[in-house]
């Protein structure tokens, strides 16, 4: 059954803050129009915002707050002090079930400790884990996890990691049985830890769980398509992720001064703009813009801190999406039946 997604909005995290995150979610709601909001943080900036914003401020429900989580205050300093913050009081929706899922674009390390004080792990879940969707060269997103939540992973931490991502494909990107793999140094099955060749021999038995298991994938194939998702401690997937984007940066800096190079490159530039552009928009983090917090009793998702309004609506849709489908019940019934199977 389809659920009705209100969304809590901490409208005072990010680089901008309250102007972006009311004008994405005003984006996301032209294109949603069931969407409800509560925005929490200063009333008196949501009010000016939302005077751009009619079809917004029809739908939404102000929280005020003027206390805020900064960006270099540490996990444990959050968890101190973040209680009435914007960020904290939308956690607290979901909590009480006043919001189905909250978007914050703040503190990544606070928004991860608050959420799981607040709304705890699931049940069978020993560690959440922060999941994103990234662009590939197949006809869908990968999903990569864990992107910096625990740096350091047991086998039973990495199995619950793809069972979780193998949910988050199926209701993400509608695939019936997603494609798993595990992130190596190599694809043979001698590779890799003893963490990692674990992990890997418990998810060859999981041939009941609506996933494929595939066993390993190296680094330069993250991109490829030829996985749907890609499980990994967060340690290596936090340096996996930076250097994609680094790499996506690098590649359209190269190609901006290619073409500004000379006369000939110019007009070059204008005969390939169509391609040009069609790559800007793939590569665009905008694009992609949303992490989640797996395993947690609630949904959260995490907004790119400079992300623009069309990514904070990027973001707002996929929580809206995540609620709809009832993520946190279906990766509830896939560890039951993965425990009940591996017992049996």
């Amino acid at each position: 059954m389809s659920l009705t997604p209100r969304i809590a909005i901490d409208a005072m995290g990010g680089d901008v803050g309250v102007r972006v995150m009311c004008a994405g979610a005003a984006m996301a709601r032209h294109q949603h129009d069931g969407l409800r909001f509560l925005l929490v943080g200063d009333e008196t900036r949501i009010k000016t915002a939302l005077d751009n914003h009619p079809n917004l401020r029809a739908a939404s429900e102000i929280v005020h707050t003027d206390k805020v989580v900064s960006g270099e205050d540490k996990p444990s300093q959050a968890l101190r002090n973040g209680r009435g913050s914007s960020m904290g009081l939308a956690i607290d929706a979901v909590k009480r079930g006043d919001a189905g899922g909250a978007v914050s674009a703040g503190n990544t390390g606070a928004l991860m400790a608050m959420a799981k004080l607040a709304l705890r792990t699931m049940p069978g879940i020993d560690r959440p884990a922060l999941a994103a969707l990234l662009p590939s060269l197949g006809d869908n997103d990968v999903v990569m996890l864990d992107l910096g939540a625990n740096t350091d992973c047991d086998a039973t931490n990495l199995v619950q990691f793809a069972v979780m991502g193998a949910a988050y494909a199926r209701t993400a990107m509608g695939l019936e049985r997603p494609r798993v793999a595990l992130l190596n140094i190599g694809t043979e099955e001698l590779k890799g830890t003893d963490e990692i060749r674990d992990a890997a021999a418990m998810l060859r038995g999981a041939g009941h769980l609506p996933m494929e298991f595939t066993g390993f994938v190296e680094g330069d194939k993250l991109s490829r398509g030829h996985v749907d998702v890609i499980v990994h401690d967060g340690f290596s997937g936090n340096i996996a992720l930076k250097t994609m984007e680094g790499t996506a940066r690098f590649v359209t800096d190269l190609l901006r001064r290619a073409f500004t190079s000379s006369t000939r490159s110019k007009i070059g530039f204008l005969i390939s703009r169509p391609a040009t552009e069609l790559l800007r928009h793939h590569l665009d983090p905008n694009n992609h813009n949303g992490a989640v917090f797996l395993g947690l009793n609630g949904v959260v998702l995490k907004s790119h801190g400079s992300a623009d309004a069309k990514g904070v609506a990027n973001a707002v849709h996929l929580c809206a999406e995540l609620i709809e489908k009832d993520i946190t019940r279906q990766v509830t019934e896939d560890l039951a039946n993965f425990r009940r199977d591996s017992a049996a």
